[in-house]
Formats: C-alpha cells, structure tokens, sequence
C-alpha cells in the first residue's frame, strides 16, 4: 500500500506553530485542515485482519459488560489507539499490537480500508472523525513523524490548544459537532499535566431498507430478563431475508438503505445465558456467522430502544494485556513526542456511545479519548425460523462489506 506522504514544509510549519504561544479559548484552528494529499492505493482487508478486529470487538464486550445494557463502538476505540500505538515502542508496542489483534503498521491499513467507503448518502451516512489535541505551552514537544503517520493514516486534525477551560469547551464541542448532537460531552475535566489527546469521533444515521408500517409496531408486549421479569416493550415485527445461525444461537440481517450496513441480532438458544453465548464466541467465528449470512426468509421482532453508555477502558485494556502503556515508569511513548516534565503514558481510555433503534432506522454515536499526560450450503427448512427480540440478546451494527461490526452491544433489560 502507498503511504500517503504529507508535505513537509507544511508539517515544518504546524511544529512551529505548536511550540509558540498559548491559544486561549477561541475556536480551534487545525494544522491539516488546509492539507492536500494523494488517495492512497488501499487493498481489501484479509479473512485473517477481520479475524482479528472481530476478535477485539468480542474482547472489549467481555471485558467491559457487567451484566446491563451495553453499547461500544470496536471503530471508534480501534481508530483512538491505533493513533496512539503508532508512537508506541518496545514492550509497549507489543502488548498494545497483542491486544488490539494486528501489528500496528496492518491496523493502519486495515483501518484505512474500512473507513475509506463509509457511506455518505442522506438515508444512509456513517461519519468518523479523528483529531489530536497537543499542549502548546512548551511542555509538549511533538515527533514529525508521528504527525506525519497519524495524519496519513487517520486523516487526524492537529489543534494546538492552551489545554485550559476554553480547550475543554472546544473538544467537547469537535465531539458533539463529529457524532451529530449524540456525543455532547466526552472530557469533564483537563488535570494540568495532561499534554495530549488523541480523539475519535462517529455517528451512524441510517433509515430502514424497509421501514415498518404501523400494522406492524405492537406496544404492550413482554420483554423477558434472564431472571424472568417481565417488562413491558414495543415490538417492531418484519420478514426478514438474511438468517444467521449458530450452535447456540440464531439470528438475523436488517438491512439500512443502500443494503451495505445492517443490524445484526443473535438470541441464544433458550436456557443459555448471554453472557454465556458471548463467552463461546471467538472472532473468526463471528465473522463466518455474519459473512455466511442465509438468504432465507425469518420472521422477527425488533424492540425500539434506546442506549446511553459511558466507561473509562483502563481497567478493560489492561486485562487484555496492554499494562505498560498505563504505567509511567513503563510506557514507551517515545516516538510520540518528548516532555520535560517525563515520559508520556495513557492515564485514562474514554468511551461514550448512544444508539435509538425505531420504526424509522438507527442513530448511533461513539467518541473515544485517550488521555496522555507527561511526568510521573444454502438450507431449506420446512418450517420458517422466527426470531423475535424478546429477550436479552447481542446486536451489532454491521458493515456487510468487510462483514465487521462498527457498534456491538447488549440488551437485557428495557430501560
């Protein structure tokens, strides 16, 4: 794949500007926003690279579920540390390549394909935006190259910013602009020896191939919990054309206008826990169960919700192995950039997501912030499957493309 180099003098300048006065509370000007660069040669992204990203996506929802209502965007929390691992070295780099599922160098590009065709139609747009915000008192000196790879790569906006109440106020207000309105606040705070963060930002708006009619919308119905309360939900019920089946589970394809992006639904088998079914699931064979997708009719039945997540990562990272990278004595962040005040490290992984499923179609929104301070066969069944969502189930919302889910979350209760 060609690397998409970007003009040097142009990288000269924004250092510059970097390493000069503090920029108060005035709206962010970017250092790439006026950059011109060629469309890299991007290839398609191997059975083994979905493999892997699956597999992460898996990891992260295992690792982050406490049982409720769960929503996390894979997209948006790969986009924000493959930004980072890109100045990461040493063990730091390895455990980070480990944990995320690919050598950083084959995450760039894989991301870079994903996100190279995202859909840009009214019915159908999926928008991501990724952006560095650098301390530009002096305490923060940035590698040109690490700018130059994350500005290839990422398509990453570079604002240097005072970091004081007005920086806050302006990356709150990139993320709430980036994920549509769904996102308004990912920072609440800036402590003061932060030095940099590196942001992803995505929304997802997209109506139904084949929106329900009002015949086909059921209030009062019962939504069961795995401890057998009954609560009252909105059933949406529709025939289906794409069948997912599993040992443990079967499931369902709801195409979104243009038929690229779909929801995705698995229900374990009854009796079967989600969590359980969840545990059995390894990346390769969730990617072969959305890839091998039947071309059969299913009847089903869809909730309308809505979701509202927010988590701090560390803890979830760490137990998949990426432990250097949260110690200052042990991160490796060196390619990144150097600080007078110490070494750089991640102190903190924040995640928010936001989803409202209903008659219409999906709105979905993600942003993530890492924190980095310096210092210290086709079947033919005789009888039709039927699917309905009337218990806890796992739900994606998939790119049939590359067959990888961009949001993966969990109902187990209607809130």
């Amino acid at each position: 794949m060609k690397r998409n180099f970007l003009r040097l003098s142009c990288l000269t300048l924004a250092l510059l500007l970097l390493t000069g006065c503090g920029g108060g509370a005035a709206a962010p000007k970017s250092l790439t926003a006026d950059l011109k660069s060629q469309s890299p040669d991007l290839q398609p992204i191997t059975e083994d690279q979905a493999g892997a990203l699956t597999a992460f996506s898996l990891d992260l929802l295992r690792e982050s579920w406490d049982g409720g209502n769960l929503l996390l965007s894979p997209l948006s929390v790969l986009s924000a540390l493959g930004m980072t691992a890109n100045g990461a070295g040493g063990e730091t780099l390895a455990q980070m390549e480990a944990a995320l599922g690919l050598p950083v160098e084959e995450l760039n590009e894989a991301l870079a394909v994903w996100t190279a065709g995202l859909p840009q139609e009214k019915d159908c747009r999926v928008d991501l935006a990724n952006s560095l915000w650098l301390r530009d008192d002096g305490s923060f000196q940035p590698n040109p190259d690490f700018l130059r790879t994350v500005a290839d790569w990422y398509g990453a906006e570079m604002f240097p910013a005072a970091f004081d109440g007005g920086t806050l106020r302006n990356i709150n207000d990139w993320v709430n602009s980036n994920t549509h309105g769904m996102i308004p606040e990912i920072i609440r705070e800036i402590p003061d020896e932060a030095v940099l963060y590196l942001i992803n930002a995505l929304a997802l708006e997209a109506e139904w191939e084949t929106a329900y009619r009002e015949s086909q919308i059921q209030m009062e119905r019962i939504f069961t919990t795995e401890d057998g309360q009954d609560q009252p939900a909105t059933l949406m019920y529709s025939s289906e054309w794409y069948y997912l089946k599993d040992d443990h589970a079967q499931g369902f394809l709801k195409p979104y206008q243009g038929g690229r992006w779909a929801f995705a639904a698995l229900l374990p088998e009854a009796g079967m826990k989600l969590e359980e079914y969840a545990a059995s699931l390894t990346g390769e064979r969730l990617h072969a169960i959305l890839s091998g997708a039947q071309e059969t009719r299913v009847e089903t039945a869809i909730p309308k919700f809505q979701c509202e997540f927010g988590a701090e990562l560390s803890d979830c990272l760490k137990a998949l192995g990426m432990t250097d990278a949260f110690d200052w004595s042990t991160a490796d962040f060196g390619a990144i950039g150097s600080s007078p005040n110490g070494p750089l490290y991640i102190s903190k992984v924040l995640h928010k997501t936001y989803i409202s499923v209903d008659e219409k179609g999906t709105k979905a929104g993600a942003a993530t912030a890492v924190e980095m301070p310096a210092g210290g066969a086709e079947p033919t069944p005789v009888v039709v499957p039927t699917v309905y969502l009337d218990r806890p189930f796992l739900y994606m919302l998939v790119d049939l493309e590359a067959n990888l889910p961009a949001f993966i979350g969990a109902v187990t209760a209607m809130e």
